[in-house]
């Protein structure tokens, strides 16, 4: 943003203050990461930079992590558990949280605030005390050590995220626009399909989005809760530091930061039509 012609000169030194403390908050949050994505490539089984790659030479990178990742049975299984139990979560927490969201939504909802606090709750409570009330909660009802009990309790995990995001959409939503489906003929399930839903759909993307990145991201629960069967990415990659440290690691966490960047890419854009179908032009 340009300074305006009016600004002080106390304003000015502000300004670029200000970009300079911004610029080492962006420096402190992605320092990790370039530090993690250039070891990923390390030709040498360490977790520091050899002298070949310090002096940029060829021979000190190499794939043989990302080979390793792709190639490794425990890794690949890995994958596909959180891919698996990501993907059913967020679906469950999708429908579930636009569901919730409806009818919160409305003015004749009696006690909203008592149920949205209870829905946003696994956001708010310490997830160690999540993760031991559902370990003795499922051993009770037999789904612990299966994947149906991962599923659900990811499902309650990622609810929130799907409630806070529509819940903020239908914020602005134009409630005439339903009277005016009704007035055609409509009925609420046409009503919803084909004037709610476009409308709404841009938050229930994010929210999906948000619940498949904490699925995908757990590890407390997975822990209390999951079997050997059912372990995931996270679970592997804190298991690989505990027992058996090795660079594959990295190339995993390089991983996960391409797709943290597609996911984040994915919400910037939704955000954007979402302000071009409320009519704001995005700056």
């Amino acid at each position: 943003m340009a300074i305006p012609s009016y600004a002080t000169r106390g304003e000015r030194i502000w300004h670029y203050v200000f970009l300079g403390i911004c610029a080492l908050i962006f420096l402190f949050l992605v320092g990790p990461l370039l530090i993690i994505i250039p070891l990923s490539f390390n030709a040498q089984p360490y977790f520091t930079f050899s002298q070949e790659m310090l002096s940029l030479d060829p021979a000190g990178y190499s794939l043989r992590w990302y080979q390793d990742f792709f190639t490794s049975r425990a890794w690949l299984h890995a994958i596909k558990n959180s891919f698996i139990i990501g993907i059913a979560s967020t679906i469950l927490a999708t429908i579930l949280g636009t569901i919730a969201a409806l009818g919160l939504s409305s003015r004749h909802m009696p006690a909203r605030s008592v149920i949205m606090a209870l829905l946003i709750s696994p956001m708010i409570v310490p997830l160690i005390i999540s993760a031991a009330a559902m370990f003795f909660f499922f051993s009770k009802v037999n789904l612990a050590q299966t994947y149906l009990g991962v599923i659900l309790a990811h499902t309650a995990l990622g609810i929130p995220f799907v409630v806070i995001t529509v819940t903020a959409t239908l914020s602005s939503f134009d409630t005439t626009l339903i009277k005016a489906a009704h007035s055609l003929g409509a009925n609420p399930t046409r009503t919803f399909f084909k004037v709610v839903l476009p409308l709404v759909t841009p938050g229930v993307v994010s929210g999906a989005l948000f619940a498949f990145i904490t699925s995908f991201d757990e590890v407390v629960v997975v822990l209390f809760i999951s079997g050997p069967e059912q372990r995931t990415m996270p679970i592997q990659m804190w298991s690989g530091i505990r027992e058996q440290i090795s660079p594959t690691i990295l190339a995993v966490a390089t991983l996960l930061v391409l797709l943290s960047m597609l996911l984040l890419t994915t919400l910037e854009l939704l955000r954007r039509r979402s302000e071009r179908l409320r009519g704001v032009t995005p700056e």
